[in-house]
């Protein structure tokens, strides 16, 4: 079934008042996800304090042994509000999580005072460039489903706006990282990463070196030029997020009426 398809064969309604509540809402799962939670806890804390994991090995071992619940709660969201509405749930959530660790790095940053290196939020590992380009150009790919499947608002084509600015900028930095990688080769250099460079936007970014903006307006845009890589993505993720939230807020509530 399409998702499209999904979207027609609805059953049930969402509570129109707070829609995406209810449908992030675990509902019937909501013991099985608070011992799921409870359980990957203890076995993060205790790996971390006595077997010497990895912050990141605990923190993937949380989001493993949740996920079996995850998955039968989007196989109910289908079942009674149809794919498109899953669809949405499920990239709220991902979105969601991926906004709690551009966070956890911005207060490891800003407010703990740890290196840029140190900041690098609850999964480290999944801290490389190939990782970002998966990650967005897939991000970029649900918005485009959730538009052709209904989700049709002036939010949700800034949001596909952003999302395809913020997919082309790490795309940029994706094939910026393995020219770089390549030139370390030839010169013989093996032993690093060339990860973290800067993108299109902040501190020496190809707008701050660039011949073509360099002098301009765009240099005097707080921020624009001169904020961390950390701030730059963070405040890309929270803008995602906060637009990802208000469209499917509006696309609930306008459907809401016809299934109440």
């Amino acid at each position: 079934m399409s998702i499209a398809t999904g979207a027609a064969s609805t059953t049930a309604p969402l509570r129109a008042t707070f829609p995406l509540f209810h449908l992030l809402h675990p509902r019937r799962y909501l013991r099985a996800t608070t011992i799921s939670l409870a359980i990957g806890l203890v076995i993060g804390i205790l790996g971390i304090q006595y077997g010497g994991l990895q912050r990141w090995v605990a923190t993937a071992i949380v989001l493993l042994v949740l996920m079996p619940v995850g998955v039968l709660k989007f196989r109910d969201d289908r079942r009674l509000f149809g794919g498109t509405v899953m669809l949405l749930s499920i990239l709220l959530t991902l979105q969601g999580l991926h906004a709690i660790e551009h966070l956890v790095q911005w207060v490891q940053y800003h407010m703990l005072f740890w290196t840029m290196r140190q900041s690098n939020g609850l999964l480290s590992a999944a801290n490389a460039e190939w990782v970002h380009f998966v990650w967005n150009w897939g991000v970029l790919l649900a918005v485009a489903a959730l538009i052709r499947g209904g989700v049709r608002n002036g939010w949700a084509y800034l949001l596909l706006g952003v999302a395809i600015a913020h997919t082309f900028e790490h795309t940029y930095m994706f094939v910026r990282h393995y020219q770089v990688l390549a030139e370390l080769r030839q010169l013989g250099v093996t032993t690093v990463t060339a990860q973290g460079l800067p993108g299109i936007f902040g501190r020496d970014g190809w707008l701050a070196r660039s011949v073509f903006t360099q002098g301009t307006f765009l240099c005097t845009i707080p921020g624009l030029t001169t904020a961390t890589r950390l701030d730059v993505h963070f405040w890309w993720n929270v803008i995602e997020a906060g637009l990802l939230v208000v469209a499917g807020h509006v696309y609930l509530r306008r459907r809401a009426p016809a299934n109440n």
